[in-house]
């Protein structure tokens, strides 16, 4: 089974329609995660923009990430773990590598919101460099790789879902455990429905998230805070957290 596509889908200035055409379903499949897009889901606007010139493919994917569709699939109806593992793998190619990759895009999601956390990945220097302005982004990460370690294919694999998988038929993530704990998984390929069965969810982990805020009793007097929830648990935890003007430090797995 291939997972890997053989020639990346890049828009050229000799481009055709046709060409354009392709280039904007193999957006909507990678950065939407392989779903059936309706015609009042389509964003009109940017493909106009992109098959006239006015943005490249970089902008036509950002503008994808930042839809309704995408928001609503995967950052509203997903656990923060697998809203950012989806991240990476349809904006960058590939997996999560570590905890602290985990966390940081977590955090800045908390701290700085859903339009700063989906311009971190596209104006990085990982994407510039592997899908400059007009290359579609690709699973880069599922062929391996000289000077990348092999625990990062493992997890891109665990990622994949096949061409019949759709991203949005998993709420839960897929790492969590495998890369809280820096351990290596094994390659499971997608059964002949194209799809992986679902691993364990990780509302059955427990978290430690670390808070920084005001005493209520005075502003002045700054507090540390640590809150022991479970997986399922951490989204409302999360959002009490914002609601009181804390500020997340750091979210670890405890068990």
């Amino acid at each position: 089974m291939s997972v890997v596509l053989d020639t990346p889908v890049e828009l050229r200035a000799i481009s055709s329609l046709n060409d354009k055409e392709a280039v904007i379903r193999a957006v909507y499949k990678q950065v939407l995660g392989n779903p059936h897009v309706m015609e009042s889901e389509r964003l009109t606007t940017a493909e106009s923009q992109l098959c006239n010139g006015a943005i490249t493919v970089r902008e036509f994917v950002r503008a994808v990430a930042k839809s309704d569709f995408y928001r609503g699939r995967y950052f509203e109806s997903c656990a923060p773990y697998r809203f950012v593992e989806l991240n990476f793998k349809h904006l960058l190619g590939r997996a999560p590598l570590d905890q602290t990759e985990l966390s940081e895009h977590i955090c800045r999601c908390i701290s700085e919101g859903y339009d700063a956390e989906i311009d971190s990945y596209l104006d990085s220097n990982e994407y510039q460099d592997t899908f400059g302005e007009n290359i579609v982004p690709y699973y880069q990460g599922a062929k391996s790789q000289v000077g990348q370690k092999q625990v990062g294919y493992n997890r891109t694999l665990s990622l994949y879902q096949g061409y019949a998988g759709v991203d949005s038929a998993f709420t839960a993530s897929r790492l969590v455990d495998v890369v809280a704990g820096n351990s290596g998984n094994k390659i499971t390929l997608p059964s002949t429905g194209g799809r992986i069965s679902p691993y364990k969810d990780a509302t059955e982990k427990t978290f430690k998230i670390l808070v920084k805020g005001s005493k209520f009793d005075s502003p002045r007097r700054i507090s540390t805070t640590e809150y022991l929830v479970s997986g399922g648990k951490m989204t409302p935890q999360i959002q009490r957290i914002q609601r009181t003007g804390g500020t997340i430090v750091s979210i670890t797995e405890v068990s």
